[in-house]
Parts: C-alpha cells; structure tokens; sequence
C-alpha cells in the first residue's frame, strides 16, 4: 500500500497530527486518536523507531505557530529525527508557500526524509507522485481559503441576524447560560457602567470620570475580565479618557448589537485592520439595555460640545518630534501665565499629566522657547562643522570610499541574481527536455545536482551580500542642501527640522538628546 524502507534502522521517526478544531471528547479528538492508529502502525510494519508523536489538536493549518510543530523542528535542529511522517500533506499545513518552504528547502537541508501516507509523497524515493507535491499544497491551501470564507460568511449572516458571536461579551454584559450567542446584563459592571453614565450626565468630564475610577480603585475591562495583556505600558491596569469615552459611546448600552468593527486582513494573518463606523453591523434591541436612549443621546452631546472647547492647538516647531526619554511618549504641551500676564508655553510629559497622583512618570515641565532655541543652536553648530571640509576631510573621504565599496556591493549583488537567474532557467529547460525524452535519467541526474549546487553556491553568496550592514549614504549633495538652507533661515521652519532631525528626546533631569536622520552629520548629540 505505501513505499518500502530498506534501512529502517536509520531513522529516528517524528509522526506529526494535527487537527484544525477539538471535537467535544474530553481527551483528544476522535480524528487525532484515527490519525496516532494509522501512523504507528505504519512505523510497527515497517520496523521505524519512533522517537516522538508531535500532536497540535485544534491548530489551524494555515500557521506554523504551533507548540507541537515547532518542537519537532527544534528536534530536527538538534539532529534528533530524520524522518516526518504524516497523514496526508494538508496535516503538515495548508499555506502553500510555507508548506512548499518545508517540503523543498528546509527538510532536505536537514537530510530530513518527509512521507505522506494518503498522498503518497516519499521524499526518499525518485517518483513522479513527489513532482506534483506543489500543486496538493496550492489544492489544500485553497481548500483554508474555501473554508474561511464559509465560515467568515456565517459569522457575518449571524452579526446580521443580531447574534453575538463574541469570545468575551463587552464590558457590563456577560454571556447568557442558556441562550447560545446572547448577552445578559452583569450587574456587578453594570452599575460601574451606570455609574459613569451617571457621572457625565453629572457635567463631568471623560477624563475627571477616569480619575474617579482610578481613584475608586474600579477594576478597568481586562482586568475584570481577568484578560492577560502582553505589552504593559505606563497606562496600563489604569481607566484613561478614550477607555470612558469608547464606553459613553457605545451603543451596546441601550440594547444594540455593535459588532464589525474590525477586519482581518486576510485568512493566513491574524493581523485585523480597524473598519470606519459606517462599515459596522448595528442591529437594533437585540438585549436589555443598561441606559434610556435619551440619556445616551444626551452624554453623546455633552462629549460632542467638549471638542470645541479642547480643538485649540498649540503651534510650535519641534512638535510631534520631542518625546519623553523616560516612557517614550510625545510630550504634549500646556499654557501658563507668568508676571505681567505674559502667556508662556511650557513642555510636560503626557503620561505625567494624565496620571499624576500615580507617578506613572515626572513632570519635565521646560518652557518651550528655551528647549527650542537651544537646539537650533546646537543643530548650527554641528552645522556648521559639518560644512567646514578642512576640518572634515578625513570624514568626506572616508564616505566616498565607503559608497564605491557599496556601488561594488550592488554590482556585484545585480550580477550574482542575473546568474541565478539564468541558471534556474537552466534547470527549468533540462526538466522539459527529461520530460520530452531528450535527457535519460542518468544525464538529468548529474546535470541537475551540478547547476543545482552551483546556483546554492551563488544564493549563499546573494545572502552575505544582502546581510552586510550599509547606513544609508545620502548624496552629499543632498545633505549640504538641506544644511546650508538651515544656516541661511532667520527662522527654521518646520519642514527644514523635520528634514534633518529624526527624533529629539527630553529627560527628567532636562536633558535632551538629538538624534539626527543622516550619519553623516551625527548619529546623536546631548545637550542640558
């Protein structure tokens, strides 16, 4: 029924399963149990030895991030096993590209030999079952697209039909016990919701409601829902502004469904893009409601009449580019009035302003005159050393001998490509003449492994060129631009500090750091 193995005892033998979803067994799903069966008898007909079962129960197969999979491959790393057995090809995985990255790089770089039961793939062996393997991986990577939309399809059909679809119910509501895909009101943060509804029919702010909550020590959404976040920032376990604000705003709280609000980019990426209001599937009175419509339209009011009040900005150069050294944030800006009812504005850090009282962060209050003209000063020094070609001779040459080894780099790098090229060209035209009985076996054989290791010679090659690390050498030219335009403006505009510095940092002890966007320059420059 399957290929014969002559040398057994040469193999240390991974049998891999997999299964996209956990049926209701409480120990392992039914098609996993057929799948261990049908693998281990093979290796007991075949006198293998089998080193290991590698079993992801519940793993799409459209990733490769799965625990059971990527232990086998840390054990074939470590030359532990030498041969993969599977059901059928679709179990190894359903995005071609990976699949085909496996089956035709990685596995044979590792002398791994790869078998497919059902498939009647054999790595091992010369047969032409093994030359059509990348069209089964295209077949069961559509087979995962066909099935994602099914499925995408059906979510969208229930979102439409008002049913709740959600792993985790929105904050105030909890999944119903008995009714499938339906949320009932949880009292405990419902009255936090009702609170905060309360609070801003009350005339305060989203911010002031924040502080209340943080101050109230009020668990926030994932904390009350016990969620694990894995990137902690200065805000985190903390209510803030836009939390409050998404919550006044939503709709679910007068007892409409709100769900769509996002999208995944497509069936292989987790990744999910955020979709604009309009594009979101609102069904209406599909559960309790925890606020009166009029109470919803009325916060929703009072938040849209705050935004005239906060739409002043403060115009100044170095915004958007000067950040906190200390937690990262650009710093915002605010208005304080000195002796003689001068008007001055001042620097703070955001993170501070926003969570004072749990020093989250320091003040770096600085009056925004000073920071600013101290770094056009700095920044006409450096300047103008730059422009000064006597004192900078030896850095102009060294540059200049660093872009000719780079064009060398690059030449050299176009050249190797167009080689590879032609030999895979090579190749592609040796396999029609097999195929057309120009070339017998033995002929194709020699041929193919001598312009196959020649063109992996040539590959290697086009890796350590692609790895040498080069800055980014900006036409001279260019750079003595953009510096003597900044030397020459009375005013330094927006765009001229934009064009020469990437990043400004300001520390607690009023530091700031300049980090420049050409090499040539400087990489960074400190300044109290």
């Amino acid at each position: 029924m399957y290929t014969q193995i002559s040398n057994p005892m040469d193999y240390r033998v991974a049998l891999y399963i997999r299964l996209s979803k956990e049926d209701d067994n409480e120990k392992e799903s039914e098609s996993i149990t057929n799948q261990r069966s049908l693998l281990n008898d093979f290796a007991r007909q075949h006198r293998l030895d089998v080193f290991d079962t590698y079993i992801d129960d519940g793993w799409s197969g459209t990733s490769f991030d799965r625990p059971g999979f990527l232990r086998m491959i840390g054990d074939i790393e470590s030359q532990k096993v030498n041969m993969v057995i599977t059901k059928d090809m679709s179990r190894l995985g359903r995005d071609y590209i990976q699949t085909g990255y496996y089956l035709e790089r990685f596995f044979p770089e590792k002398r791994v030999r790869y078998i497919s039961l059902l498939d009647g793939v054999d790595t091992g062996i010369d047969s032409t079952i093994n030359d059509i393997t990348p069209f089964k991986a295209i077949m069961n990577d559509m087979y995962a697209k066909d099935i994602s939309k099914k499925i995408t399809s059906v979510k969208r059909d229930k979102q439409k039909k008002g049913l709740f679809i959600g792993g985790k119910a929105p904050y105030g509501y909890k999944l119903s016990d008995t009714q499938k895909n339906t949320i009932v009101i949880d009292e405990e943060a419902a009255a936090v919701v009702r609170l905060m509804f309360g609070l801003a029919l009350g005339g305060k702010s989203c911010r002031e409601i924040a502080i209340i909550l943080n101050d109230e020590g009020v668990p926030t959404p994932a904390q009350y829902a016990n969620l694990k976040v894995s990137v902690k920032g200065p805000y985190s376990g903390r209510w803030s502004a836009e939390r409050v604000t998404f919550t006044l705003k939503n709709e679910t709280y007068i007892g409409n469904m709100v769900q769509g609000r996002t999208r995944k980019i497509n069936y292989k990426l987790k990744k999910c893009r955020k979709l604009p209001p309009e594009e979101w599937t609102v069904v209406e009175n599909t559960h309790d409601p925890l606020i009166s419509c009029e109470d919803f339209e009325k916060v929703g009011m009072l938040i849209e009449s705050r935004k005239h009040t906060r739409s002043r900005t403060h115009d100044y150069l170095l915004k958007g580019i000067i950040h906190c050294a200390e937690c990262g944030y650009p710093l915002g800006v605010i208005m304080r009035t000195l002796s003689g009812g001068r008007q001055t504005l001042y620097f703070v850090c955001r993170t501070y302003q926003r969570f004072t009282s749990y020093r989250k962060c320091t003040c770096h209050c600085i009056r925004v005159d000073i920071v600013t003209e101290a770094i056009i000063n700095k920044v006409r020094e450096i300047c103008q050393q730059y422009l000064d070609r006597k004192d900078c001779e030896e850095i102009v040459d060294s540059e200049t001998q660093k872009a000719n080894t780079d064009n060398n780099r690059e030449k050299e790098l176009a050249r190797t490509l167009a080689q590879i090229d032609t030999l895979t060209k090579q190749l592609d035209k040796m396999y029609a003449d097999k195929l057309s009985g120009i070339l017998d076996d033995g002929d194709f054989q020699r041929i193919y492994m001598k312009i196959k290791n020649e063109r992996a010679k040539l590959q290697e090659r086009v890796k350590k060129l692609e790895a040498i690390k080069t800055d980014e050498i900006i036409p001279s030219q260019v750079v003595d631009e953009l510096i003597q335009r900044f030397l020459n403006t009375a005013e330094c505009n927006k765009e001229l500090i934009v064009s020469l510095i990437e990043r400004i940092e300001l520390t607690e002890d009023k530091e700031v750091r300049i980090f420049f966007r050409f090499k040539q320059i400087e990489a960074k420059s400190h300044l109290q």
